[in-house]
């Protein structure tokens, strides 16, 4: 396999002077691959959060309830999960950059199908439809930036693609709040369809070279069938875990997930290379990243509901608030990743983890008299503790394996963040289903509502120590970053 990835190389970067063993040395092609990954990730992350405080107005023009109303963005969320794992080893295959245009170009069509959707059933599909090219951006954006980028510039640059995901996520809930009070919630959609037309100018006039790995390799569609089904079962079998056939379909998609594994552990050039969590650093930043997601991605939700339903604030308010915690988000993020070319990435992270954890300790004794200052701090810290902990725990997982796996180790980024994501609402969505019922939030919900939230935030809170005694475990470890440039 390494003589037909050394042979592949030679062919790949043959006669191109700007290259070095496929890392760009020109300062000005540099930066446009990061400006091309920044634009596409910036634009997944808006459509992940700009629809959060427009789901109460769709719920009431469509009539749904709570439960229907999360999986509007869970769906999407299962989409790119079930997509990451195949994808990463796809993108390899066809080129990087080709790869991340078409994640573009499904994103666009994503956005068109949901702005036009007449009943809610034909939005969830076409959010499905968003998270397959969102999955694809995910993963080729940050492979890009760690094929392309210097070992020891990579934390920086990954800095900036994970400032640009905040950014995304910080702009999302105000500018879609205040398009849904002005324009309507459909807007939120058709408003990004331009920039992703300047984002394939840009690629197309400006990047005009492309990366692969494996590009002979066999595509392993066992495994890829069997990952997708054990992910879908697992996972929506966790989000209907009050039901006896929740309970079912979780057990029988973990069996299948573990299978996959023992399966993938005899490939020659399996979808997942299983074996890169024999490295302790891999490992222990991976599933500390998953448990990060977990405690934390429902923290926006709980919000948005707080804000709206019980302080009664309208969706561009709510959203103005939520700026809070991804604003210093995205301006954390790229100092940690510049420093995490230089110290140790994993004190970083623990230290910035335990931030999250005092802040979800905070939140969760909110109340309808907890005043907003106390969330708005509660949300900074967050903020601050999340900026710190993401560009190095990704640095740590990108950086500790070769080169020739970069692919599949953006893919390990994107599905342990989806992943955890999901199981975050899905978690969330538990929680309704015991405290509330499967009804619409009304104000005679409202103490439910409260109650459900402080649960959901306890859970999280714990969670969260969980993911500093992993950041802590890799620290110890005395497995090396991977500098092969």
């Amino acid at each position: 396999m390494d003589n037909i990835i050394k042979e592949n190389k030679s062919k790949e970067f043959k006669g191109k002077s700007q290259w070095m063993n496929g890392i760009l040395t020109d300062p000005a092609k540099k930066r446009f691959v990061i400006v091309l990954a920044g634009i596409a990730t910036f634009l997944s992350a808006f459509i992940t959060t700009s629809i959060t405080v427009a789901l109460p107005t769709i719920a009431g023009q469509f009539h749904i309830n709570a439960i229907f109303q999360n999986w509007i963005a869970t769906s999407f969320l299962l989409a790119v999960a079930i997509c990451s794992a195949p994808f990463g080893k796809l993108s390899g295959k066809l080129g990087l950059k080709k790869f991340l245009f078409l994640g573009v170009y499904i994103i666009g069509i994503g956005c068109l199908g949901a702005a036009i959707s007449p009943i809610p059933e034909i939005l969830l599909v076409f959010r499905v439809i968003q998270g397959v090219g969102s999955s694809i951006i995910n993963i080729s954006s940050m492979a890009l930036i760690a094929q392309s980028i210097p070992f020891n510039e990579r934390g920086k640059a990954i800095g900036m693609n994970i400032s640009c995901v905040y950014i995304g996520l910080t702009v999302g809930p105000v500018f879609g709040g205040f398009i849904t009070q002005h324009l309507g919630w459909n807007w939120i959609f058709l408003i990004v369809i331009p920039f992703l037309i300047i984002d394939l100018i840009i690629g197309h006039l400006k990047v005009p070279d492309e990366w692969k790995m494996g590009e002979n390799d066999k595509f392993d569609y066992i495994g890829t069938i069997l990952y997708s089904i054990g992910i879908l079962l697992a996972i929506y079998g966790f989000t209907t875990m009050n039901t006896l056939s929740g309970i079912v379909l979780t057990v029988v998609g973990v069996f299948i997930l573990i299978g996959f594994a023992i399966y993938e552990l005899n490939q020659k050039t399996p979808i997942f290379e299983v074996k890169l969590f024999k490295h302790s650093k891999f490992t222990s930043a991976t599933f500390a990243a998953l448990i990060s997601y977990l405690a934390t991605f429902l923290v926006t939700y709980i919000i948005v509901y707080y804000l709206q339903y019980i302080k009664g604030m309208d969706p561009q308010t709510s959203g103005i608030v939520l700026i809070v915690t991804s604003g210093f988000m995205a301006i954390v993020a790229p100092l940690s990743g510049r420093l995490s070319d230089k110290i140790d990435p994993q004190k970083f992270a623990a230290f910035g983890m335990l931030l999250v954890t005092i802040s979800l300790g905070i939140l969760s004794f909110l109340d309808a008299s907890t005043p907003l200052y106390i969330i708005v701090i509660a949300m900074a810290i967050e903020g601050v503790g999340l900026g710190l902990f993401t560009p190095p725990n990704t640095n740590i997982i990108m950086s500790s394996v070769p080169r020739k796996f970069t692919s599949i180790a953006s893919a390990t980024v994107s599905t342990a963040r989806v992943v955890g994501q999901t199981l975050s609402l899905g978690m969330l969505t538990i929680i309704f289903t015991f405290i509330m019922g499967s009804v619409q939030i009304l104000p005679e919900t409202y103490p439910d509502l409260i109650t459900s939230s402080q649960i959901a935030f306890i859970i999280s809170t714990v969670l969260c120590i969980i993911s500093i005694a992993l950041s802590f475990g890799g620290i110890k470890s005395k497995d090396r970053l991977n500098q092969d440039n």
